[in-house]
């Protein structure tokens, strides 16, 4: 079942447009220039990432337990889901918000229709249209959906021409047509990428970042710190020793998590392959290769903070208004 990952600002402008993109299957999603709730840990986010998964999602369970430490650890893996989630005991409920005063239904919230689903995403997130079809940086929210996604998902590159030339950014009046006699436009799809080969290394580190950060946060829990309302403090043992369980996709006040040097260079450079895959599918096309930089965000930190302009970077259309 496919769903996609739209801009806020557009797609969700009135109710009118959001009960129809929603129907559409089209996960509100806030771009930073035009909304403070924008960035790589808003609550669309694991939402996508369920979408990818299969169940059981990991949700805490409301109570303190004390365990050895065998069972301990496989309370924190347990299936604490149901295929129809009860929003009484889960946390989680069976509608999130992305700005906590809008409030949608969670698209994940019947797996049997959803798990494994097909999320179409553009990560460039605007328009860029360069004369050589070079592309630009990825945005790191696609490295979330391959590195916390269970089981990994499949991804298939996907390659779009002949756009810029129906639609071009220079057009003038009428600029809501497209226009006609353009030709060809093609949407080329590459070969499902062997995802472990691809991203096998860079999930196992994170996995394995994961389970220092949920032992080290619960011990802070443990010392009197803050402790993330979606987590779980088990008891192991004699030691006492502290198990946080966290939701699929919720980096909810782990700083190491979210902000951390090495989950930022795991984001960084699985960001780079998936742009990789798509760049392989672009030479086939007979483009010419890129500049190295271009896979680069701050290549791109050079452009101006507008909604639409001629970039200084590539001389390509850029906007982001759209």
């Amino acid at each position: 079942m496919r769903w996609g990952l739209g801009a806020h600002d557009i797609c969700y402008k009135t109710k009118a447009l959001a009960s129809f993109f929603y129907c559409g299957q089209v996960l509100p999603t806030h771009r930073g220039l035009h909304s403070p709730h924008g960035g790589l840990f808003q609550p669309t986010i694991p939402q996508a990432i369920r979408l990818l998964s299969s169940p059981p999602f990991v949700t805490p369970r409301p109570q303190t337990a004390r365990f050895t430490t065998g069972e301990a650890e496989a309370e924190a893996e347990a299936d604490y889901s149901d295929d129809i989630p009860d929003p009484f005991t889960t946390g989680s409920g069976l509608t999130f918000t992305t700005t906590g005063a809008d409030q949608h239904p969670v698209p994940w919230a019947f797996p049997q229709r959803t798990r494994h689903a097909w999320v179409h995403i553009f990560p460039e997130a605007c328009v860029h249209q360069h004369p050589q079809l070079a592309m630009r940086y990825f945005k790191w929210g696609v490295s979330r959906l391959i590195l916390e996604s269970e089981p990994a998902p499949d991804v298939v590159p996907v390659f779009i021409d002949g756009t810029q030339r129906a639609m071009p950014e220079d057009r003038g009046f009428p600029r809501f047509l497209p226009r006609a006699g353009v030709r060809p436009i093609r949407v080329a799809f590459g070969e499902m990428v062997d995802v472990e080969r691809a991203f096998g290394d860079l999930r196992e580190r994170w996995r394995e970042l994961v389970a220092r950060s949920r032992r080290v946060g619960a011990d802070v829990g443990a010392a009197g710190g803050k402790t993330a309302e979606r987590t779980t403090e088990t008891l192991v043992g004699e030691s006492k020793a502290l198990v946080k369980v966290m939701a699929l996709g919720d980096l909810t006040d782990d700083d190491e998590l979210r902000y951390g040097r090495e989950a930022v260079e795991i984001r960084v450079e699985c960001a780079r392959r998936v742009r990789a895959e798509v760049a392989k599918l672009r030479r086939s096309l007979g483009y010419p290769d890129e500049e190295p930089s271009f896979e680069l965000a701050e290549t791109w930190a050079r452009e101006p903070p507008n909604e639409k302009f001629k970039s200084n970077v590539d001389d390509s259309l850029v906007n982001k208004r759209k």
